[in-house]
């Protein structure tokens, strides 16, 4: 039986510019598509490349008084470089100012024109030199005389050139958006389209007289005009598996899934189908289209100044927090925004509080307990097996989320069985078991509990390979290549990993070392230290470790959680300023440290018995607890 295929594109980056946020986060979701599909065992290919014509590209590199060649060659490298350090896995770069590439534009070009579908015409209209399309009045009608997407002048041009018959092609493309379902997504794109395509499409101008922009592939029909860019740039994908007869053409193409951002829906939804329609080839399989970034709140531009460098943040926060933030944060169709305190968040709350924890809870027991090596998982009781069988849930909903591009609502999933598992650990109190000296059980739980971590770390490999490889090196696995969630092997060596994802501070201080003074306090954002106390008064403070087992917001306020912990001794409520910070999700079987005889007080009616602790860190603050399990109840000396 022949294997199954999955064949994923970006779209080609335009080389009049710098690569930044919008193109690593395409880049990256087809990289994360692509490895989940290995995982699924399809032979799979992933492309991606540079769109080097055009009239824009020409005239940047006029005004910068450089060869045209010389810019795209340097800009298309920034491209290139900037894939390996994100971990992107592409198996194919394309170019457009390639032979290859050429050959297949010519051909197709020619093969329409033969049909009848390309014709020679006069045409003026509002032109926009960085989209390289004319706009009609009604699609400028909120603001006339002025680009959608761009906000710049439009240029009226008239001249001869040659046309597409699109329209010839629009109940047909009609037809297929509306019966096949996969076809175009997520939906509001595809009601979008079908909206345009209520009134009748004009034919598509598809050259450029070369006596005014020679920077192009010249029409093969008729040397005095050069290609239209997006005409060119879309034949990409199949120039680049080697449209017509080369085998991974015939082997991927039918399994083609293109993901784009929406400024670029019109070229792929409606001129893509119908020009490989005109041209006698099957359309792709499906087209996925992702919203805008935008920067705390405000659109990305050079003006502004808020560009975001992909490597940068990478190096700033970690390669794989980067990735995951992207991965969960946008909900592919709407636009999502980029801001540090975001990121950091999702780091602290989701990585390091949840999952790093969980790990490091789990490898410190197994250590402690079982020397160092994986117990045997015997007589699972209905918890346990409660516990593993969502794994079995997420392997059956993930093909539906790859489909639908739900990334985001995958990993939430995921994120949300990583909480169930430490809510797990500590209902079922290994720590406490191990004294009673029910060794074979505390066994057992650790290792449902590697499993639900070796699961984890398998499904969101694709997403944050990197340190999903050294999760699983922490109980002797190798990377993945197939899906199988299974147990950890018994007898494996663990190793202790202590903190794989670091908690992240918003800001560093800068703190300086030496006497504080107010002056230096002052200087550094850090608080002067306060009077000295006798240690008799010190003595008087009881620190202990705490377990919480609950967090719920507090009633009619924003800021404030209701923390049910366990003392070890006796179970009891405090109430804490945190909710701006931290999920109450993640909290649910962390461990802290409390000023455990606190008088008791009312906060907002409600009842507190004790202190956490806490840290500045940026702009809000990380919370104290051990390093390491510890036993609810222990002292802090």
């Amino acid at each position: 039986m022949p294997q199954e295929t999955f064949y994923t594109t970006t779209p080609i980056y335009y080389v009049n510019d710098k690569p930044h946020l919008g193109h690593a986060y395409t880049t990256i979701m087809c990289d994360v598509l692509r490895r989940y599909h290995d995982l699924l065992g399809k032979d799979t290919f992933f492309l991606t490349g540079t769109d080097e014509h055009g009239e824009n590209i020409f005239r940047v590199a006029k005004q910068a008084g450089r060869d045209v060649r010389e810019l795209v060659e340097a800009n298309s490298q920034l491209f290139r470089n900037l894939w390996p350090p994100l971990n992107i896995s592409n198996d194919d770069f394309i170019r457009t100012t390639e032979e290859r590439h050429k050959k297949v534009v010519s051909e197709i070009l020619q093969r329409t024109y033969d049909a009848g579908d390309i014709y020679e015409a006069e045409y003026g209209g509002n032109y926009c030199l960085k989209c390289e399309r004319f706009y009609t009045d009604k699609e400028t009608e909120e603001k006339p005389g002025f680009c959608p997407i761009h906000e710049s002048e439009l240029e009226y041009i008239k001249e001869r050139n040659y046309f597409f018959r699109l329209s010839k092609r629009q109940d047909w493309l009609r037809e297929k958006i509306e019966t096949d379902p996969v076809f175009l997504g997520p939906a509001q794109f595809r009601t979008e389209v079908l909206a345009l395509l209520r009134d009748p499409l004009e034919d598509l101008c598809i050259s450029r007289p070369a006596e005014r922009m020679r920077w192009g592939i010249p029409l093969p029909f008729d040397r005095n005009f050069v290609t239209y860019v997006w005409y060119d740039a879309l034949t990409n994908y199949i120039s680049a598996i080697g449209y017509p007869d080369d085998e991974k053409f015939k082997r991927y193409w039918p399994s083609s899934m293109h993901l784009i951002a929406k400024d670029i829906l019109r070229q792929h939804a409606v001129y893509w189908p119908c020009m490989l329609r005109a041209a006698g080839i099957p359309p792709f399989r499906a087209l996925r289209v992702h919203g805008w970034w935008t920067v705390e709140g405000k659109k990305m531009s050079k003006s502004l100044g808020n560009v975001v460098q992909p490597l940068e943040e990478a190096e700033k926060y970690g390669l794989d927090a980067f990735r995951y933030f992207l991965a969960r944060e946008m909900s592919f169709g709407s636009d999502a925004d980029y801001n540090a305190r975001g990121l950091v968040g999702r780091n602290n709350a989701e990585l390091a509080d949840d999952l790093g924890n969980l790990l490091s809870r789990v490898t410190a027991m197994i250590g402690k307990y079982c020397g160092e090596r994986m117990p045997p998982l015997k007589d699972p009781t209905p918890e346990d097996e409660a516990l593993l069988a969502r794994l079995d849930g997420l392997l059956e909903d993930l093909p539906r989320h790859l489909e639908e591009t739900t990334v985001h609502a995958f990993l939430e999933k995921v994120m949300q069985t990583v909480a169930a598992t430490n809510r797990y650990v500590t209902n079922q109190a290994p720590w406490a078991l191990s004294k009673k000296g029910e060794s074979e059980r505390v066994g057992t739980i650790l290792a449902v509990a590697s499993a639900m971590l070796a699961g984890a770390a398998q499904v969101l490999w694709p997403v944050m390979p990197g340190k999903m490889e050294e999760l699983l090196a922490a109980f002797s696995m190798p990377r993945p290549e197939r899906l199988r969630l299974c147990p950890v092997e018994e007898g494996a060596a663990v190793r202790h990993v202590r903190s794989l994802f670091p908690q992240i501070a918003l800001a560093e201080t800068g703190a300086e070392t030496g006497e504080a003074s107010e002056g230096a306090a002052a200087k550094s954002g850090v608080a002067p230290i306060k009077k000295e106390i006798a240690f008799e008064d010190f003595a008087k403070i009881d620190l202990r470790v705490a377990t919480i087992l609950e967090a719920q917001k507090a009633p009619g306020t924003d800021k404030l959680l209701r923390l049910l912990i366990d003392l070890g001794v006796e179970k009891r409520q405090i109430v804490a300023g945190i909710a701006e910070q931290y999920d109450p999700r993640s909290l649910v079987g962390r461990q802290i440290v409390v000023v455990a005889n606190l008088a008791q007080r009312k906060v907002r009616g409600l009842d507190s018995k004790g202190m956490l602790l806490a840290v500045p860190s940026g702009d809000g603050f990380a919370l104290l607890g051990p390093d390491g399990e510890a036993a609810p109840g222990a002292e802090v000396s």
